[in-house]
């Protein structure tokens, strides 16, 4: 029988109870091997380019430098290994941010252990786990604003607007004139109390207008 390729993991969790869980759980699972476990960023760093993990499980909330910090920094030394985060919190700016920076995967800490060797698997093969916790979270910031101050009409326009149409651009997409454009402009800055294209655009991404 082939032996089974071994996933090459690297931990970076300062809480030892979690530490010493995930310890426990991947070295019973055929197929996946610990090649080292740090509690900061900055002891784990020195070391990253020797173990060349395939997947890293760490921490958000380290003393030093933050796991969001600690992503780009990492993906220096290793642009092809897959970062999975581990968290009790569950901010939507701070899971944006860390996909942003490139973790490939994000797990709140009371997920089973089966998620997190299945999580540990599905990222190695390119997916993008998450918990139901942060998916949720994750999918909401893609709906709309159901309370959005503007009408279908407007709402069309500003769209648009941020895909970097010009008034006559817009008329001709939506057959009105760029006068009506041009009115239905001006409403939609009276309504979101803004005075020109790019704080619409920054307060439609904000608040989830488009």
């Amino acid at each position: 029988m082939a032996n089974i390729p071994l996933i090459n993991i690297l931990i970076i969790e300062d809480d030892l109870i979690h530490l010493e869980t995930y310890q426990t759980l991947i070295d019973r699972e055929p197929g996946l091997h610990i090649s080292g476990t740090y509690t900061s960023f900055e002891n784990a760093e020195k070391k990253l380019l020797a173990h060349n993990p395939d997947v890293i499980l760490l921490d958000v909330q380290l003393q030093g430098i933050s796991g969001i910090d600690a992503i780009p920094l990492i993906r220096s030394y290793l642009p092809k290994v897959s970062i999975i985060i581990l968290t009790v919190f569950e901010a939507e700016k701070q899971i944006f941010q860390a996909l942003n920076f490139g973790a490939a995967g994000y797990l709140t800490k009371d997920s089973s252990a089966s998620k997190i060797v299945e999580a540990i698997k599905e990222v190695n093969e390119g997916g993008a786990p998450m918990s139901k916790k942060i998916a949720r979270i994750v999918i909401k910031s893609f709906e709309k604003n159901p309370r959005s101050p503007l009408s279908k009409r407007e709402t069309e326009i500003l769209g648009l607007i941020m895909e970097g149409k010009k008034r006559n651009e817009i008329g001709e997409a939506l057959f009105i004139a760029r006068d009506t454009v041009k009115t239905h402009i001006k409403n939609i800055y009276t309504k979101l109390n803004v005075n020109s294209r790019s704080h619409a655009i920054q307060i439609a991404r904000k608040d989830r207008l488009v």
